[in-house]
């Protein structure tokens, strides 16, 4: 079983080779959630994570064989990411195997610090069964991302940091994938701060965590596609679930849409850029969790652990986080086939505020009736109020329109 000792001594091994990260407290995040919040940035980490904490602590404990042979993980990115630097760093030949949908800056990134990356299969499951096969085959020793005592002694550290700087913190809010992270930082606050609260948050797409405590075992599930990709991990690591068990207060799931203006809020309130997996605590503050809990007005700190998100990510994340908050709109309006109908209806918009940034002129797939064509558009608006603003001005005006929303993300 994971303890304190464990933490304090990854600590003491990792020494200046992590980053202790910073612990702002966030005056625009508070206001906006109703609590006190204060943000661990272990998105700051040299390799963009907080994962490079437990492969570190691993790799320190290798033989001087198995250091010569190498090691070999599977991960989604930022396991292998933290596992090819420090080996790069320490001698050690490393090998990973990522799923085929692995983010781009991920596997570039991970190549640049000298490892082996092998593209393997749909699914973690499908890397991680290839990897383990390669582990026989060259004789390599296999590093797993979360469910094992070094690596979860290695993310408990970043609890101990956190309580260095913030020793009255209330509660903590921890992303969860395997179970690595929580486990370990649950530990140590239930060790040294017990009437603080450790709060999980997983994506409502890969909910592993909740289906296994409500099995009370850990269980799989089929996992969808999400924007926290680093989190879409089909089942509970063992060892993490049964610590989990022990430390864990509560468990909050978001939906991709509550993920999307996370990423969002971080980036225009914090100009910090952060992928899903490291937005996830804020999506949880911001739809609830705070009045649920109890936290308001309480010291709440979000560990934000990481922020390996490629850029083409960052454009789309921004659509969909604006469309939720009802600064995107998309409507179609049938209008007369003649000179002068869409400069009514531009000018209509105009006068209501609206400001086009997208417009489709469709004369071959309109309505029924040929004497008309359909304008499909997409406005920057201000907020819910004012789409509905623009909506009645448009009917007001004599236009026809269809789905006069704001853009749904998929």
């Amino acid at each position: 079983m994971l303890t304190l000792a464990d933490i304090r001594a990854a600590q003491t091994r990792l020494g200046d080779a992590i980053y202790h990260s910073p612990l702002p407290y966030s005056l625009s995040l508070s206001r906006l959630c109703g609590c006190d919040i204060f943000c661990k940035l272990d998105h700051l980490q040299m390799t963009g994570s907080f994962k490079e904490r437990g492969a570190l602590n691993k790799l320190l404990q290798l033989s001087d064989d198995q250091r010569t042979a190498g090691v070999i993980a599977a991960s989604a990115g930022n396991h292998a990411l933290g596992l090819a630097y420090h080996g790069q760093r320490l001698g050690v030949p490393v090998t990973v195997v990522m799923p085929q949908w692995a983010p781009l800056v991920k596997v570039s990134n991970c190549r640049g610090f000298g490892a082996t990356v092998i593209l393997h299969g749909e699914t973690f499951d499908d890397a991680r069964a290839h990897a383990l096969q390669l582990t026989d085959e060259r004789q390599l020793t296999f590093v797993p991302p979360f469910d094992d005592p070094d690596i979860m002694a290695g993310g408990g550290t970043v609890g101990l940091e956190i309580l260095e700087d913030l020793p009255d913190a209330d509660a903590v809010i921890v992303p969860v994938g395997g179970g690595g992270l929580l486990s370990g930082i649950g530990t140590v606050f239930k060790a040294l701060r017990p009437s603080a609260k450790v709060i999980g948050v997983e994506p409502a797409h890969a909910p592993t965590l909740r289906a296994s405590l409500d099995a009370g075992t850990p269980t799989r599930v089929a996992t969808r596609p999400t924007l926290a990709d680093g989190l879409a991990v089909a089942q509970i690591g063992t060892h993490c679930f049964d610590v989990i068990r022990r430390v864990l207060d509560d468990l909050i799931l978001v939906d991709e849409t509550q993920i999307a203006k996370a990423v969002l809020r971080l980036l225009e309130l914090e100009k910090t850029v952060v992928e899903g997996a490291g937005a996830v605590p804020l999506a949880a503050v911001m739809n609830g969790a705070v009045q649920r809990l109890g936290l308001q007005d309480k010291k709440v700190v979000l560990v934000l652990c990481g922020g390996n998100i490629d850029v083409t990510m960052i454009a789309r994340i921004i659509d969909r986080g604006l469309a939720a908050d009802g600064r995107l709109m998309r409507l179609t309006a049938h209008i007369a086939e003649r000179p002068g109908s869409l400069a009514k209806l531009l000018s209509a918009i105009a006068d209501a505020g609206g400001s086009v940034k997208e417009i489709s002129h469709d004369r071959h797939f309109g309505p029924a009736d040929v004497a008309q064509a359909s304008v499909s558009i997409v406005l920057e608006t201000r907020d819910a109020a004012h789409i509905a603003a623009i909506r009645t001005a448009l009917t007001t005006a004599g236009f026809d329109i269809d789905n006069p929303a704001a853009v749904k993300p998929a």
